[in-house]
């Protein structure tokens, strides 16, 4: 397996990056490689500073960086040299696995559109986010930022990749889904969420268990939570704030931790054909470790797979 990471993409980048996969090459399984992409000189003066000899650590050489003020098409349209360029090269060439950055969304979610391509079947790509839940484990959310407005057909697909990908990331036999909405009963909400509800609910294919409310988002009501990506968004960078206000009144929790979107580094591109994952713009040496981890898991899930199986 290999786990290609760009090095110059977010913005403590490259130090973090690369600071990152040193920390992440020590605790992975013998069986993965990560493929580092990025400014050749540039990464091994970072692993000299940390006098790390990369055995399971290989550096692709990418010139050029997309910056994240940058338009996502133009730039990989005039950056084919780019970090984000190379990799999603490498992705289309399953030269590697999964390829993951902290750099540009937009250039990520476009590279990903325009190189692997969606699956076939697939209204649109989201991004989701894993959620954590009371009790444990971790519910999926999506959109959190790909789409801003979505038709209830959209919202409705939501549920039904959610659920494939929460049952073969999570071994979940029947995940539980719902649509985040402003009240429990049927006829709640906006004309979209009040016209997605039946789509979901005639879907026999998922295990759809109604509404639930922003109260509702870490009580373990529901394995997969469908929203659009402006709301998606919003709930998303709400719950990691918990863990950022906790800290500065010097309250610490086990389940507020969790919120921190370090402890996961990452978010997964759901509906394209291969293996994306999009992480915070600030991510630091603890957030890429996991995501790291997390690319793995992701990987062994062959979740992409199965949705374009379902969508055959």
């Amino acid at each position: 397996m290999k786990i290609a990471v760009d090095a110059m993409g977010g913005d403590l980048a490259p130090q973090a990056i690369v600071e990152g996969v040193i920390q992440a090459s020590s605790e992975l399984p013998s069986e993965a490689r990560i493929v580092l992409i990025g400014r050749e000189n540039v990464i091994w003066e970072i692993f000299n500073q940390h006098n790390f000899t990369p055995t399971n650590v290989d550096v692709v050489h990418a010139e050029d960086v997309i910056e994240m003020g940058e338009h996502p098409t133009k730039a990989l349209s005039q950056k084919p040299n780019s970090s984000i360029g190379v990799g999603f090269k490498l992705l289309k060439e399953k030269e590697v696995d999964i390829f993951c950055s902290a750099g540009n969304t937009g250039a990520m979610h476009v590279g990903a559109l325009f190189s692997i391509k969606a699956i076939e079947g697939i209204l649109r790509p989201a991004i989701a986010g894993l959620v954590p839940q009371v009790g444990g484990g971790y519910a999926v959310m999506l959109d959190i930022g790909a789409n801003a407005d979505c038709k209830p057909e959209v919202l409705s697909q939501f549920g039904e990749i959610g659920s494939i990908f929460a049952q073969h990331t999570f071994q979940i036999d029947k995940p539980r889904v719902a649509l985040m909405n402003i009240g429990e009963e049927e006829q709640k909400g906006s004309l979209t969420s009040q016209a997605t509800y039946p789509l979901l609910k005639q879907n026999k294919r998922i295990n759809f268990i109604g509404n639930i409310e922003g109260k509702d988002l870490f009580t373990n009501k529901a394995d997969v939570i469908v929203t659009d990506g402006f709301t998606g968004n919003i709930l998303f960078k709400l719950g990691e704030s918990l863990y950022e206000i906790s800290k500065k009144r010097g309250f610490q929790d086990d389940f507020i931790d969790q919120t921190n979107y370090e402890s996961i580094g990452g978010s997964p591109i759901i509906g394209v054909n291969g293996n994306v994952m999009i992480a915070h713009g600030v991510s630091t040496p603890l957030a890429i470790k996991n995501m790291v981890d997390w690319a793995y898991k992701q990987v062994k899930s062959k979740a992409y797979l199965h949705i374009a199986q379902a969508l055959s």
